[in-house]
């Protein structure tokens, strides 16, 4: 998968949930839960999970294209049938008329899709590449091909981009960015465990039988060494996952001329203007890892040219690996499918496409999604819950007894601040200047995914300087995720989410308040986590606490962090607290505010009977822990707990429930029963 080059700087926490859809008992079901799913004779004193999930558990088989499954892939593989259905029904509608954005993605995805083009064009279709490369005879002239590779997206040694100003987030800076490792992130050449050790030894074959695949020129074995080299230096150059948590760290401005002493051996002013920055605009510029930047330097200076091309070779037939013909795909897939995340097949041709195809030019599909997807009333009844959650979160800051006036007067006003985006956005961004092949003597997947890369590097660098756009946003309808953004102080909750059977609607409010409702808690929750906390109400990251309360919440989130780090799902690997902190405070928080919401829904509407023998209490606390029910190959859980700042499912399920006085009540959990945790050991944050 292609990751963004800010992904240390866009802390945008992002969250994705569900429930699958089992086949249904024979009785009417009311919407929402499938009690069947939950497992029979569980006592939920003893394993909550198991009870709740217990039946869908042991009936439910990983599909041999995931590495897990569970409410979130299932959701984003039902949405993307529907999505499939829309652009297989393009001829027969309006919306997608010639010339007109839509139907360039129609056109986008049909060439994605035409295998027997890929198979005919193959590894051709980079051989410009690898001549450029070739091409260049010295270090300068390897520092002039950076900036060229960098504006058509491939991301060898660093990154540049724009993104709001940390300190002023009403204007676009220009970042500096890590990159360039073939691994996931540090942890992977540094960890000295056998499985490691193992995935490394495979990495370096990997390397070479790409090289080979793409007809490279060379000893490929001998490459392979050459860019494992480089790719170590740069690693352990690199801030490990949790350091890169760390966001002022991640600030360090600077003039071209300061960047220019940092790494004199680049000649940064040229290589900006050559990437297509407009100096004239950069009084300052970001580097979120100066050490990482001298390292570069360093590389440049020190690496001989051949093991630099090298690199730059394996940077390009990685990062167009997926474009190109199916035994370079199949490869590429058993190494980042098969070694990192244990996935036995990949996806299908069309749902990968499609993924392409939403990253490219999503917002042209999202205009004809909503329209046949997303009804009004989905929208108005989201609306009333984050209005209830927003009363309930209110409440609970005025409330909370370690913190002082002076910090919950902003808090409060950072609160009060919050935008709220739901379903879709109100200005649809314009891919006029995209332009997309299908035909004529040149034309391929791949030069079709180049083209979108440099439409996107454009429009995104030439904001450096500019105003940023608040109405933008971050993800399409058919993304089935939520998300906030700290630096523009919003939550936004795409179409896709508000779905049945995660959110429905018709549905009673128990069943929308544990799923939806607190996922709505977790991402306003996330406004006050360990991250998000830094940055005050317009979007700054301005401090607003006071000396004692800041200690007062890290002695809090201190305990929070033991308490992950005591999860150990596999032999040798526990979670990381500290790397999963700012997820698990969304979820505590969230859960909290949302049960206190469905009290506030349940005296302005009345209090329904029981269901399916279940209090509202009882409904609430089952949905959630549905929603997170998953199942993981080994490889897959390996590499979430290594690089994702999520928690597995299991434990998010559970590990906030342990430290709330309502969960307890609602199952009459004493001490002396397993799930119970003392007062002096739970957490209380917000």
């Amino acid at each position: 998968m292609r990751k963004s080059i800010l992904s240390t700087v866009l802390i945008a926490i992002l969250i994705g949930c569900n429930a699958p859809q089992e086949k249904k008992a024979m009785r009417e079901m009311p919407p929402g839960l499938d009690v069947t799913m939950m497992g029979e004779g569980v006592d939920p004193k003893k394993d909550f999970y198991r009870f709740a999930n217990g039946n869908w558990l042991d009936k439910t088989e990983i599909p041999a294209d995931e590495g897990r499954w569970g409410g979130f892939p299932e959701l984003r593989e039902k949405n993307n049938k529907m999505v499939l259905e829309i652009l297989e029904g393009a001829s027969d509608n309006p919306a997608f008329a010639p010339g007109s954005d839509e139907r360039k993605a129609v056109n986008f995805f049909s060439v994605g899709m035409d295998s027997s083009l890929a198979e005919s064009v193959g590894v051709k279709a980079i051989e410009k590449w690898m001549d450029k490369i070739d091409g260049s005879q010295n270090t300068d002239e390897i520092q002039n091909l950076l900036a060229e590779m960098h504006r058509t997206g491939y991301g060898p040694f660093h990154g540049v981009a724009s993104f709001a100003n940390l300190m002023d987030s009403k204007i676009n800076a220009l970042y500096i960015v890590a990159g360039g490792l073939g691994l996931p992130n540090r942890d992977y050449y540094t960890k000295t465990d056998e499985k490691s050790v193992e995935i490394r030894e495979k990495y370096i074959a990997h390397l070479a039988k790409m090289l080979d695949l793409a007809n490279v020129e060379g000893n490929t074995s001998e490459m392979a060494d050459q860019i494992m080299e480089i790719e170590n230096r740069l690693a352990l150059a690199s801030l490990t996952p949790i350091e890169a948590r760390n966001i002022p760290a991640l600030y360090n401005p600077m003039t071209v001329s300061g960047i220019q002493e940092l790494a004199p051996q680049i000649n940064w002013e040229n290589y900006l203007r050559e990437a297509g920055v407009d100096l004239s605009k950069v009084d300052t510029l970001i580097v979120t890892q100066p050490k990482f930047v001298t390292e570069v330097g360093n590389v440049l200076e020190e690496v001989p040219a051949e093991s630099l091309k090298s690199y730059l070779k394996w940077n390009v037939v990685n990062q167009a690996a997926n474009f190109l013909n199916n035994d370079v795909v199949k490869a590429n897939f058993d190494f980042y499918g098969g070694v990192i995340r244990g996935t036995e097949e990949m996806r299908p041709r069309w749902e990968r496409v499609l993924g392409a195809t939403n990253n490219v030019i999503g917002e042209a599909i999202g205009k004809v999604y909503v329209a046949e997807t997303f009804p009004p009333e989905a929208k108005e009844s989201a609306e009333e819950m984050v209005a209830n959650l927003m009363k309930a979160f209110d409440k609970r800051i005025k409330d909370l007894p370690w913190m002082s006036d002076e910090s919950k007067e902003q808090a409060l006003k950072k609160l009060n601040s919050l935008t709220v985006k739901i379903g879709y956005t109100n200005k649809w961004r314009d891919y006029s200047d995209l332009k997309v092949e299908n035909s004529g003597e040149y034309y391929s997947y791949l030069s079709n995914m180049e083209s979108a890369w440099r439409w996107q590097f454009s429009e995104n660098i030439k904001e450096v300087g500019e105003p940023v756009d608040k109405e933008r946003w971050g993800m399409n309808p058919q993304t089935v995720n939520a998300y906030f953004n700290p630096l523009n102080n919003e939550i936004v909750f795409p179409a896709a989410i508000l779905q049945p059977p995660f959110y429905n609607y018709t549905a009673d409010a128990a069943m929308n308040y544990g799923g939806m409702g607190a996922v709505i808690g977790h991402e306003i929750s996330h406004g006050f986590d360990d991250q998000g906390s830094r940055f005050d109400w317009e979007g700054n990251m301005i401090n607003w606490w006071t000396d004692e309360d800041k200690e007062r919440f890290e002695a809090r989130t201190d305990k929070l962090v033991a308490q992950f780090d005591a999860y150990k799902p596999l032999e040798d690997v526990n979670v990381q607290g500290k790397l999963t902190l700012g997820e698990n405070i969304g979820d505590l928080g969230g859960l909290n505010a949302a049960y206190d919401a469905l009290q506030i829904y349940y005296a302005e509407n009345g209090r329904p009977e029981n269901i399916d023998g279940f209090t509202g209490e009882q409904r609430f606390f089952i949905s959630w822990a549905t929603i997170w029910r998953t199942k993981y190959r080994d490889e897959t859980l390996r590499t979430q707990i290594l690089t994702d700042p999520h928690s597995p499912g299991m434990f998010r399920a559970i590990g906030p429930l342990t430290n709330m006085e309502t969960f307890y009540a609602a199952f009459d959990i004493k001490e002396g029963d397993e799930l119970w945790r003392s007062e002096e050991d739970r957490v209380k944050i917000w």
